[in-house]
């Protein structure tokens, strides 16, 4: 990453464009965020100072993301005007980062900035631990109209940015070109169906699988996004907490695993378990594979030229869904201190990650969005389109998705992954049917959502 030296802020203007204006003071805006959970802090003032402060960030960046990630932190020391010092810390895997937190709770918080993973997200609300992004933008009037409206949907709760989007992805569909020529299909795959459709031409082809689809929970998350339907109840666990799971009630998840069983039937889709996917794909094994936006960088160095690699949107489950894509990745959170100052110094440094120049660097070195639509303005982003045109397919998903498929929060995300994943592997060992690991998904996590919500509650 080149040193940068000037720090790029955002433009400031009288309106937003994503309508997220809500004052921490206005009585109807505190009594939507305590329906939703949200405790507004006392520790954000007109009056606090971040100059000469030093703050402590934690992540969950490992290799090249964590190289980038330093490289961005050091510069910010380096050319801060404030003399403002962060020291980051790295903590492992997104669920080391959230389980050392939840330790910390019990006592001091020994962070004031953390990155937490999306399914984080409720529990950091729940948690009583942050303050709400929204409280720094009222405080200055800062205006977010550039940050993409449909990533900041997703950490947008009773009209207030309860984090800040740093590292989003979606997933997408990848395809070997050459596989698909031969095979001579022109156009990608749009839904389930139409993968198992071009089963046998693949396989003359050459393919020993059409896809190899990966068992993650995320996946499945995003198809019922797709669907237009709704994950958790109240609103997707938006509106007030979520007591039970909607996709037994809508349907939503009977739809997807009946359509993976069926390729999964058909052998389009072999059961390669919850490592596999990208491993058949790079090898030439399969012709297509969904995956993170973020994974295109490795996979096209993976692949090593050996054939052309083309991205699409992430198939529906039918012709008739109207939804879209959710985002996936994580975002950084303001650790409530009763710091004033320091509270301060966190958010000038949050809002140096959001810069459109700082923005297109990391973008460049990890293949994450850019969260802010300024971004695309910056050579460095410009270059990397032209050098992976690839990665255009996933700003135009994200574009053509909307803010009301931003996914679910749920308390219990991790423990509900984990289930989900564990159901489809029975389902494919032939143990369950589609409708029968549905309702067993349901009924554990809804198990697991009353034990949490009944040691969590405020009452």
């Amino acid at each position: 990453m080149k040193k940068l030296k000037w720090i790029q802020t955002l433009a400031l203007s009288a309106t937003s464009l994503l309508a997220l204006a809500a004052c921490a003071g206005d009585a109807e805006t505190e009594a939507q965020a305590e329906d939703a959970g949200i405790k507004l802090s006392d520790t954000v003032t007109e009056d606090a100072s971040a100059e000469g402060q030093t703050i402590t960030f934690w992540h969950a960046m490992g290799g090249a993301g964590g190289e980038a990630l330093e490289a961005i932190v050091d510069n910010f020391n380096e050319t801060n005007d404030q003399d403002i010092t962060v020291v980051s810390e790295f903590q492992g895997t997104y669920d080391d980062a959230i389980t050392k937190l939840r330790s910390a709770s019990l006592g001091n918080l020994d962070a004031d900035v953390v990155q937490i993973y999306d399914i984080g997200t409720r529990y950091m609300i729940d948690s009583d631990l942050t303050i709400p992004m929204q409280q720094f933008i009222d405080s200055e009037d800062y205006d977010i109209s550039q940050i993409e409206p449909n990533i900041a949907a997703y950490y947008t709760v009773a009209d207030n940015l309860y984090s800040m989007p740093f590292n989003s992805s979606t997933p997408v569909l990848y395809y070997n070109e050459a596989m698909f020529e031969a095979a001579g299909i022109e156009e990608a795959p749009t839904t389930l169906a139409e993968i198992g459709e071009m089963k046998d031409a693949l396989t003359e082809a050459g393919a020993q699988m059409p896809i190899s689809l990966n068992i993650y929970g995320w996946f499945v998350e995003q198809f019922i996004a797709k669907q237009g339907l709704e994950f958790a109840n109240n609103g997707n666990g938006r509106e007030a907490i979520p007591t039970e799971v909607e996709f037994i009630k809508n349907g939503a998840m009977q739809n997807v695993l009946e359509e993976w069983y069926a390729l999964y039937e058909s052998d389009a889709a072999p059961n390669v378990g919850r490592d596999g996917g990208s491993t058949e794909f790079v090898s030439g094994q399969s012709a297509m594979m969904i995956g993170s936006t973020a994974s295109l960088s490795s996979i096209l160095s993976e692949v090593g030229g050996e054939f052309e690699v083309g991205t699409a949107y992430l198939p529906s489950i039918s012709e008739e869904d109207q939804g879209g894509v959710s985002i996936g990745g994580a975002s950084v959170w303001a650790l409530d201190n009763e710091d004033s100052d320091k509270a301060q110094a966190s958010w000038e440094f949050i809002k140096y990650l959001i810069s459109p120049e700082i923005q297109a660097e990391w973008a460049s070195a990890t293949g994450y969005f850019p969260i802010t639509t300024a971004t695309h303005e910056e050579e460095v982003f410009k270059q990397n389109i032209e050098n992976f045109p690839q990665f255009q397919t996933a700003i135009d998903q994200l574009h053509a998705s909307n803010p009301e498929s931003q996914g679910a929060f749920l308390s219990v995300f991790p423990e509900a992954r984990q289930i989900v994943e564990n159901e489809i592997e029975n389902m494919l060992n032939g143990s369950s049917t589609p409708e029968a690991a549905a309702q067993e998904m349901a009924d554990q996590i809804n198990e697991a959502l009353e034990n949490y919500n009944l040691v969590n509650s405020p009452e």
